[in-house]
């Protein structure tokens, strides 16, 4: 991993950071109106008010289209051409229950597009017509992604899509706890979804896709549920995870997203970590290879004891690894992070912002693993100082998200809080190297 030189990036790499972050939060953004309860949901929702891309497949030659909305008179088919062209294709939707509501979940998923391209979408004979692209074909293309975590539906929440959509960002990753709805409320994970349509659209008028993974605002109880407990989280996300609550998501041959899930539903040891480990020795070459879940293995804010070779005892706190200390992370996900060479780890449900330094065996190793988070999207609390968390390079209290720009084998991380200021920068070139033995 070569050295990353912080002056050059924030003066030529992004055109500079200077235009990430010129603009200003709204002082007060509109929130999306709460959802009515069972009995008294409103008839009109539907595409012009959740409307939102994610992925079931390869995002550069696929994406699926969801909304949700009643199921009579509902279009029954999106239509798509790219911005140069004339001949519109059809793709049928397919319908399915919301829980808890009388509305439905209608997706598309449109395949055979072609990367690195702008298109046109017409959802039925809706008037209006909307934007998106596809991820490129190559990593030699440069493109920008945005992530974090715990959101909720308040103003914090909004100001930060707001600010994230106007970075031009190829997709969203958000690390779980989005809505808050525990489960139990459609209300709060219909304003989720409604504050995401409304204002994750780029300055061009394209639709920003939506990744996420489990997170335990998601799940009754939290941890140890069962998969139909995240009431609402797989009604919209399982063209992903059809058969598990974790997946991979490959870009082409450049780029895998791991996703995992941290004891929400699937334990961590065991099926889970097995399959980690076979994803990750397939993926090892990857220009860019990048886990991501909600509980962190590194914590900002929850005690942890975090023992390692030769250190001791890092933190003389500690708390059942179902409360977030993210101890089984550490036993059984992290040391294979480290021998498959994982670029970074997206981590969050702490509610600050922290970038670890690159750990091997939990130790500063500048061909170690970084973990970026750590979850302050709308929710946010005052970190433990870092003195008290030797494997924390940066920590502090603001509501954030991370730009991510890759360009070609190099990897640029840059913190924005919610007000647009540059919080942290860091970055890395070349393939980290696995770990030997």
């Amino acid at each position: 991993m070569n050295s990353f030189n912080r002056r050059a990036f924030l003066g030529t790499t992004l055109g500079g950071v200077a235009a990430l972050s010129a603009y200003p939060a709204a002082a007060a953004p509109e929130l999306a109106p709460a959802p009515r309860k069972l009995d008294d949901t409103p008839t009109n929702l539907g595409p012009q008010d959740t409307l939102f891309l994610t992925y079931s497949g390869d995002p550069t030659t696929s994406v699926t289209v969801q909304w949700i909305g009643p199921a009579i008179a509902a279009p029954t088919f999106v239509r798509h051409v790219t911005r140069t062209g004339t001949v519109w294709t059809q793709t049928p939707v397919a319908t399915r229950p919301f829980p808890k509501t009388i509305l439905k979940v209608h997706r598309a998923e449109i395949t055979g597009l072609t990367p690195g391209t702008e298109y046109l979408l017409q959802v039925g004979t809706l008037p209006q017509v909307h934007r998106f692209r596809t991820m490129p074909s190559k990593a030699t293309d440069t493109f920008t992604f945005v992530s974090g975590g715990d959101c909720g539906v308040n103003a914090h929440a909004v100001a930060n899509n707001i600010l994230a959509a106007k970075q031009e960002p190829h997709f969203a990753f958000i690390g779980g706890d989005l809505g808050y709805d525990n489960g139990t409320s459609a209300s709060a994970a219909l304003g989720f979804v409604r504050n995401y349509a409304k204002h994750m659209v780029d300055p061009k008028g394209r639709l920003i896709p939506l990744v996420t993974c489990l997170g335990n605002h998601e799940v009754k109880g939290g941890y140890k549920g069962k998969r139909e407990d995240a009431t609402f989280f797989f009604p919209l996300f399982d063209g992903l995870y059809k058969d598990t609550t974790y997946a991979a998501l490959d870009f082409g041959d450049y780029l895998s997203l791991v996703l995992l899930d941290t004891g929400h539903v699937s334990p961590i040891k065991g099926a889970q970590t097995d399959w980690l480990e076979a994803a990750l020795h397939q993926r090892a070459e990857r220009p860019h290879l990048i886990a991501a879940n909600h509980v962190p293995a590194y914590p900002s804010f929850r005690p942890a004891k975090v023992t390692v070779p030769g250190a001791g005892i890092l933190d003389i706190f500690k708390i059942p690894a179902s409360a977030g200390t993210g101890e089984d992370n550490r036993k059984f996900w992290c040391p294979l992070f480290e021998r498959h060479g994982v670029d970074a780890v997206l981590e969050h449900h702490d509610h600050t912002f922290k970038r670890t330094f690159p750990l091997t065996d939990g130790l500063r190793n500048k061909y170690g693993v970084p973990y970026l988070g750590d979850g302050s999207w709308g929710q946010l609390r005052a970190p433990s100082p870092a003195e008290k968390r030797p494997y924390l390079a940066s920590v502090g209290k603001a509501y954030h998200f991370t730009v991510h720009k890759l360009e070609g084998d190099q990897r640029f991380h840059v913190a924005l809080d919610e007000s647009g200021r540059v919080a942290d920068v860091c970055g890395s070139t070349g393939k980290r190297p696995a770990k030997r033995g």
